[in-house]
């Protein structure tokens, strides 16, 4: 299967394994893609995911060769072109053409970025909540030699992430943005050794994933909310948002804490 998954524990991994074509996204396997985040978010067993290209490559963005072979931009296929657009009258948003980068999902996903993740592949990593990077991946917009734009949320979240200028410098010039820089301007939260970016993102999703949830996931929430407010109502909207929190968890782990559990930061010691 080209899109698969795996789990363990209450960590859930959703591995592209389109080797041949370093991992590029059809809209088959946009569907595809997009439906197995949407089952994770179901999944009441799963608290985090992780994203991984199997083959030693995230994903090379939109498999352009397929898009080609289908006369995507063919009179008899702009229907199906339009059918990703966003509808006017309040329906649900449809799929990015990469898959799941316009959902807004409660729990949190990983990118373990090996090799190359350019073009939609980058926009697909910078949709997960972090990335962890191995020494010889990188970033890319390659798409700009092909006049290609971006249209999975690279324009939207790189800047909101990396800030305005660096933002415009990366997706202006198109070039190749190595994981020690990545990790320099804060486009990644880690770099590891070669082939070990997979494991090392679902270690980071193991301990996200032992900490209580519901409190985890507000707090996660109120950082997305935030996003553009002014202070006060950001504020306001963090003390709303976490009405209820302390009650459904916190109590209990105070009471923990005050039992002995949980010091110098450990989640579960006594």
């Amino acid at each position: 299967m080209s899109v698969r998954i795996e789990k363990s524990g209450r960590v859930t991994t959703i591995i592209l394994s389109r080797q041949e074509v370093r991992n590029a996204i059809d809209p088959e396997h946009a569907d595809a893609l997009q439906e197995a985040f949407l089952a994770f978010d179901r999944d009441q067993c799963a608290d985090v995911a992780v994203l991984w290209g199997e083959g030693g490559a995230f994903c090379a963005g939109a498999d352009l060769k397929s898009l080609t072979a289908r006369g995507i931009a063919t009179e008899e296929n702009r229907s199906t072109h339009r059918s990703l657009e966003f509808p006017s009258g309040g329906e649900p948003v449809p799929r990015g053409p990469l898959g799941p980068t316009r959902l807004t999902l409660g729990k949190p996903v990983i990118a373990a970025v090996e090799g190359p993740a350019v073009a939609g592949g980058m926009e697909l990593a910078l949709w997960a909540d972090c990335r962890v990077m191995a020494q010889d991946a990188y970033f890319g917009v390659y798409c700009r030699r092909w006049g290609v734009p971006l249209s999975d949320g690279g324009t939207v979240r790189l800047p909101r992430i990396v800030g305005r200028g660096r933002a415009l410098e990366i997706i202006m010039t198109g070039r190749k943005v190595p994981a020690a820089e990545c990790l320099a301007i804060g486009l990644c939260e880690s770099v590891v050794a070669t082939g070990h970016a997979r494991a090392a993102a679902e270690q980071m999703a193991q301990h996200i994933a032992s900490f209580p949830q519901v409190c985890l996931r507000a707090d996660r929430r109120s950082i997305y909310l935030q996003h553009g407010l002014p202070e006060l109502t950001a504020l306001q909207q963090e003390w709303e948002n976490c009405a209820g929190i302390f009650r459904a968890e916190g109590a209990a782990g105070v009471a923990r804490f005050a039992a002995g559990a949980g010091r110098h930061g450990a989640a579960h010691s006594s």
